[in-house]
């Protein structure tokens, strides 16, 4: 199935990033690296308007890069960069590395359960042009959201997932996603994927867990963090892997709480620091700025 989208707002000048792309870089450390990535943008005349790098040791160890760079006719003389950037960086260095322009948003589909202030912040901020995404489509367990969903003319599709037996379900969301979707979101999806449908769709998933985690892994958090008397409450947005809320953590956030707030004030206010953290771990990763290294990310921010 092939979605079609809204057209984007014509616009008769170029935009900022019309003619910038993105080059993610990482592998094993060594010498030279910085000079060579730079010595192949600069044959190509491509001004580097930003660079980040890390290392875990200097000595062979992990090494990562983000860099962003300009360039005339951006279009036309990628494929040739990118050749250049190949023959250098996989056969003189051995690293693996991703190269797109920053202009051509990703696809997203979102996931929603019946809470829907993830689900609503996000497409509220993509609306107001503060998320480089395209969301084709939200798909819910539950009915409750296509009105307001569509009021922001995103597809909506409710896949009922009731029962211990998934599979039905997933098939379905398959079927929605395959070749339409360059990521995942999960906004407060109560519903757990199976490793056979994480595999399969094979797009990063991205989830918003209303805890600090690894505290309070599962349902009821707020309710635990009660039980426990915590001051603290917040939010995780992480990478989905097969190991429940375990994957590599994008970003975390906190708010202090005493012992008057309720589970219901735990609730509220909790869910503000989700909204905000889950729409900075969708922004980052959309514009490129993590990178996914064992069960942890670095994070250009």
């Amino acid at each position: 199935m092939t979605l079609t989208q809204n057209a984007p707002a014509v616009r008769t000048q170029p935009g900022p990033t019309d003619d910038q792309a993105v080059l993610i870089v990482h592998g094993r450390d060594r010498t030279g690296i910085v000079a060579a990535i730079s010595a192949v943008l600069g044959k190509h005349e491509a001004n580097i308007v930003s660079l980040d790098q890390y290392s875990d040791n200097p000595h062979g160890g992990a090494f990562f890069q983000r860099t962003v760079f300009a360039l005339d006719h951006l279009k036309a003389r990628l494929p040739q960069v990118e050749l250049d950037l190949r023959a250098k960086l996989t056969e003189g260095f051995e690293l693996e590395y991703t190269l797109r322009e920053l202009s051509v948003p990703k696809r997203v589909a979102i996931f929603a359960s019946k809470d829907d202030h993830c689900l609503l912040d996000l497409l509220w901020r993509h609306r107001r042009g503060e998320l480089p995404i395209n969301v084709a489509m939200v798909i819910s367990n539950h009915p409750d959201t296509a009105d307001e969903v569509r009021s922001f003319g995103v597809p909506f599709f409710h896949v009922p997932s009731a029962g211990p037996d998934k599979s039905a379900a997933e098939e379905q969301h398959l079927r929605l996603l395959q070749g339409n979707v360059d990521f995942i979101v999960l906004a407060r999806y109560m519903q757990i994927l199976s490793g056979d449908f994480i595999e399969r769709v094979g797009v990063p998933i991205i989830n918003i867990h209303h805890s600090f985690l690894p505290a309070f892994i599962g349902a009821g958090p707020y309710a635990k963090a009660k039980d426990r008397g915590v001051k603290l409450v917040g939010a995780t947005a992480h990478y989905v892997t097969e190991d429940l809320d375990e994957g590599p953590i994008i970003e975390q956030d906190v708010i202090r709480v005493s012992h008057a707030d309720t589970v219901a004030d735990l609730q509220r206010r909790g869910a503000d620091v989700e909204r905000a953290v889950l729409s900075r771990a969708v922004r980052w990763h959309s514009e490129d700025r993590v990178i996914r290294h064992e069960n942890h990310t670095i994070v250009f921010a």
